[in-house]
């Protein structure tokens, strides 16, 4: 295997026995292959891939659909029925909560034989341990058997030695859909800065994190590869199929395309007057809207138009970060629609949700039903962020229903995309326009000099 592969499979694939009872298990044993007493169940087959050194790969699909085989059998806890599978580098994997850890020990017994499972050496724990103690951060827990442990510490534990082993490959099985904010925060922090400098492994349902972490995705579907591509494409594909899986056969595919043009209108951040002066103005070029842009939904309405506006309603084609813009959305309905709902994000090109909104709440008191063959309108008056330099894209829908249940009619992927020139944004996602920024020294004694 070349150098540059970390991890390579080929036609993999795990089949399982499935007997209808215990007696048939014996038989078949007695039997010697003679007959077959059983179902074959395959959990994966015919999965082939490589991974490079330093790459991180996303794996997504419904439950049941063999990711966590997948990563057992790449981990080596699995051994495949079919193909093989060749890796280069030490692994250090999260495919189970507490895997590895004896639940009569304590949290600080388990860090030890957890870490020595994974191959570090005692005098490596002793000098690790304060700083594994500080990012599972369970405070005097780490002395209690972990049996008494909620699932969100056993995952902070685990995930604490995990990431102070020297493993050229991380292999994550969920391991962030348990634990709060805060931690899951800590995690992402850490899988970034890993990325640097190994090879990740990545499964989750939350395609909002492959696409932020993962630079290409591989989408199993009841064991076999889907589609393998660029992590943002396969996650679109991957949701768009899960929504037709609820509601039907999507009316409305189409290609992608766009075109550009200009202007702008007055700020509203007191510091703006400046920034706008300067090279750092937030200039945001908008395409147009295209109606063949690609999309899915039952096709019970269609969006006919998506615009920014100033306030007169005239349509933009360049707007200032920080600007007040109203975006409207318009569409016609192919069928009688019972409490429209229209909604929108804006996303990076890393397909990231920044902001959103829609009419369910504006409309929960007096919904919005629309007659075959009517036109709706929804508006969104807002305070445009600043944002930092790169592409975007506003994605549109209009649907029916309330918040729990709800038929998608139309959702139209990268509806409007627009591309920030200059920005004063360098650190954070977005810059929130502020009303006032003041500073001064204060009044209270206590933080006055002493008197000479």
């Amino acid at each position: 295997m070349s150098s540059d592969i970390a991890i390579r499979a080929t036609a993999l694939g795990k089949c399982y026995h499935i007997y209808k009872s215990p007696a048939d298990r014996l038989k078949q044993l007695l039997w010697r292959g003679r007959r077959q007493l059983y179902e074959e169940f395959w959990a994966v087959r015919d999965v082939s891939f490589e991974i490079r050194r330093g790459e991180t790969v996303g794996i997504i699909g419904r439950n049941g659909s063999g990711k966590s085989t997948l990563l057992q059998m790449v981990c080596g806890t699995l051994a495949p029925t079919q193909g093989s599978v060749d890796v280069q580098g030490r692994v250090a994997a999260m495919l189970e909560l507490g895997a590895g850890f004896n639940p009569e020990f304590t949290g600080r017994e388990n860090i030890y034989l957890n870490g020595q499972i994974l191959g570090l050496t005692r005098q490596e724990l002793d000098a690790r341990f304060d700083s594994i103690a500080a990012f599972a951060d369970i405070g005097a827990f780490l002395d209690q058997p972990v049996k008494m442990y909620s699932s969100g510490m056993v995952v902070r534990l685990a995930f604490a030695v995990m990431a102070h082993i020297d493993a050229d490959i991380l292999v994550i099985d969920e391991a962030l859909a348990v634990g709060d904010a805060l931690f899951t925060q800590k995690c992402m922090r850490f899988l970034r800065a890993f990325r640097e400098r190994g090879t990740l492994l990545f499964v989750s349902h939350d395609t909002g994190a492959v696409i932020n972490l993962c630079q290409r995705a591989l989408w199993l579907d009841q064991g076999r590869p889907r589609m393998s591509d660029e992590s943002k494409a396969v996650c679109e594909a991957y949701l768009q199929q899960l929504f037709e899986s609820l509601q039907g056969k999507s009316a409305v595919p189409a290609p992608r395309k766009m075109t550009p043009a200009r202007r702008s209108t007055p700020p509203v951040d007191q510091r703006l007057r400046y920034l706008n002066a300067s090279p750092f103005r937030n200039d945001l070029e908008l395409q147009i809207f295209d109606p063949r842009a690609a999309s899915f939904g039952k096709g019970g309405a269609t969006v006919t138009d998506v615009s920014l506006q100033d306030d007169a309603g005239n349509r933009l084609a360049w707007v200032v970060g920080g600007e007040t813009v109203t975006l409207t959305i318009r569409a016609v309905a192919a069928k009688a629609l019972q409490r429209t709902i229209i909604g929108f994000f804006v996303r990076d090109r890393l397909g990231q949700n920044l902001f959103g909104d829609n009419t369910l709440l504006a409309s929960d008191e007096a919904p919005v039903n629309v007659r075959a063959g009517e036109a709706v309108e929804a508006r969104f008056v807002f305070d445009m962020p600043l944002l930092p330099v790169g592409d975007y894209s506003i994605n549109v829908a209009i649907a029916e229903g309330d918040q729990g249940q709800h038929v998608q009619h139309q959702w139209i992927y990268d509806a409007l995309i627009f591309k920030s020139h200059a920005s004063s944004v360098t650190h954070s996602l977005i810059g929130i326009p502020m009303r006032e920024v003041a500073i001064g020294l204060t009044a209270d004694d206590a933080l006055k000099e002493p008197s000479q």
